[in-house]
């Protein structure tokens, strides 16, 4: 039996990518053909990028000696096999590109609720657990999904959602001054975080930890998936070891990304 957290996200990765699909829809092929705030990614540049990487999730849950040889191959180039993924998918025209994409996500969706709860899979990173390829794939959508809404001038309204970005965003904190050779803080932080809806905070690590990290949820999310700069949030440290980690904190595996400039979202 599922536990019922799985369930929940889910059911959350279902809903964000349908709230995503309502953006793109729609849109004409100038629109699809729109540049993001992604340096040469266009708007489906950045749905094609998602397909890709569903695409991935679902060979990883169902054929692991498939997945060995995706691998392979993003080894031969890893600095630009994403970039190649991207470019392959979004050649196609922008309707067959959504119908690829939307299956996609039917798919994997099948997918992840038949997979053994306590197995897990293997990634580009370490293996995770169906789960947390789930919470993954649902902020990866979120992230890529700001880029879409700041290319077409959309404000989204932020949902309950959002606990799974920021759950990955403070668990990859040691992640994040590694990929940078610093040396992770020595002691946990205490992070809280405002939910969209204004209740209690979301809170992690100890109530006494000394370094602490405080503001909106939505805020912290958009800082640890670099979708804005520090500078344009309300996201506070008290700390030496926390004010460092805001700069350099991201949610998302490989390299450390060049992140927003001040002022160029939102």
């Amino acid at each position: 039996m599922l536990d019922p957290s799985a369930v929940a996200v889910f059911a959350d990765l279902r809903e964000e990518g349908l709230e995503l699909e309502t953006l793109v829809r729609d849109l004409s092929d100038a629109a699809w053909a729109g540049p993001t705030p992604a340096p040469g990614w266009t708007v489906a540049h950045q749905i094609a990028h998602l397909h890709w990487t569903d695409r991935a999730a679902l060979v990883s849950l169902t054929d692991p000696e498939g997945f060995a040889l995706m691998v392979e191959e993003a080894v031969k180039a890893p600095d630009s096999f994403v970039d190649e993924g991207a470019a392959q998918g979004a050649a196609l025209p922008p309707a067959e590109l959504l119908d690829r994409w939307r299956a996609g996500r039917a798919a994997l969706d099948a997918a992840l609720a038949a997979a053994s709860p306590e197995a897990k899979f293997p990634w580009y990173g370490p293996p995770m657990k169906a789960a947390s390829m789930a919470s993954a794939r649902l902020m990866e959508t979120w992230a890529h999904g700001q880029d879409v809404a700041d290319a077409l001038g959309v404000r989204r309204t932020p949902t309950a959602r959002l606990r799974h970005v920021a759950r990955i965003g403070v668990r990859a904190r040691d992640y994040a001054f590694a990929v940078r050779g610093l040396p992770a803080p020595a002691g946990e932080f205490r992070v809280e975080l405002v939910p969209p809806d204004g209740g209690e905070p979301w809170a992690y690590g100890p109530p006494d930890a000394a370094e602490r990290i405080t503001g909106p949820a939505l805020d912290f999310c958009l800082l640890v998936t670099q979708r804005a700069h520090r500078a344009d949030l309300a996201v506070t440290a008290t700390g030496p070891d926390a004010d460092r980690w805001l700069d350099i904190a991201q949610a998302f595996a490989g390299p450390a990304g060049p992140g927003r400039a001040p002022g160029a979202t939102r």
